[in-house]
């Protein structure tokens, strides 16, 4: 958990010395509507509501996460004067509760282990990041925090078959990513019919769907891998449109 913390934390103020470097946040994002502020207004929310779902599962509970809430809140956040503060102040607060945290906590999702949820947290703090990078033009260096992106993106694969309406396969799948130091992550089993192989970033890009499925360098062999690859997603909620 320790090391999960740090690279959050190191994520999240990545994207924090972005935004910092460009005043105007009214810039749009390749996603649709939603201007830099909406980005940087949805994380925050997100932060607060992982913090109701380990303080008050209850209460977590009682909220739907609908299209129109997550529209909603990201233009009402958007609005705030000290966005970037408060932004700071929900991060910070989240990750002291997940430290503190034990056991299965409620989520949109699956329910998930606190080392899980601060995986996630990674994953969507790195693709949100992605939006802001693409609406000020600025190419990121990738980093080794990019496994766990790749890391929560594997995991979902069932789950991403049901979202789509498919019966979660019973055949493992042999993932095989080039790091961004030439390193090799993989996960299943080595003898696997089913494969995906290609760049982690290429990876990564595919299961937060910031690129088109046609731009990356990734490979499906077999039949549940290719049926998962154009499906696959790390978030929770509905599948989305993708770019």
């Amino acid at each position: 958990m320790t090391e999960l913390l740090a690279d959050l934390d190191a994520e999240s103020w990545e994207l924090d010395e972005l935004v910092t470097r460009h005043a105007d946040w009214t810039v749009p994002t390749p996603a649709e509507g939603w201007t830099v502020g909406h980005q940087i207004g949805h994380l925050m929310w997100t932060d607060k509501a992982a913090i109701l779902a380990i303080t008050d599962p209850e209460a977590f509970q009682a909220q739907p996460l609908t299209p129109d809430i997550v529209d909603r809140t990201a233009e009402e956040a958007a609005a705030l004067p000290d966005l970037l503060e408060l932004w700071r102040d929900s991060r910070r607060a989240l990750q002291e509760h997940l430290a503190q945290a034990s056991g299965k906590i409620v989520w949109f999702g699956p329910p998930m282990s606190p080392a899980s949820m601060t995986t996630a947290r990674i994953m969507e703090t790195w693709a949100h990041g992605q939006d802001v990078a693409d609406a000020f033009g600025v190419t990121r260096k990738p980093t080794a925090r990019l496994r766990h992106v790749c890391h929560i993106g594997v995991r979902t694969m069932g789950f991403a078959f049901l979202l789509n309406g498919k019966a979660a396969p019973d055949q493992e799948v042999r993932v095989e990513l080039e790091g961004p130091q030439g390193e090799v992550w993989t996960w299943g089993p080595e003898d696997a019919e089913n494969r995906v192989t290609g760049p982690a970033l290429d990876f990564a890009f595919l299961v937060t769907q910031r690129r088109n499925r046609g731009e990356l360098k990734i490979e499906a062999t077999g039949a549940v891998a290719q049926e998962w690859v154009p499906i696959a997603q790390a978030f929770a909620g509905p599948p989305g449109g993708g770019r």
